[in-house]
């Protein structure tokens, strides 16, 4: 029993599993945030472009 107890704690392969999945949530979570920004920023881009074609005068040519 006492070599299973040794061998459990000294076992380091679960943590090790837990520690890439704890890197690869960070990375969604940053990728997320920075993918949610370039969304908006994107948005109000095309908008502002939306919004000059709306106004542009058009050109007539007799």
């Amino acid at each position: 029993m006492i070599k299973f107890l040794n061998k459990l704690r000294t076992n380091e392969e679960g943590a090790t599993a837990i520690e890439y999945g704890l890197i690869a949530a960070l990375i969604a979570v940053a990728l997320i945030t920075a993918l949610n920004t370039l969304g908006t920023d994107l948005g109000e881009m095309f908008d502002g472009v939306a919004t000059e074609v709306d106004n542009a005068t058009p050109t007539t040519t007799p």
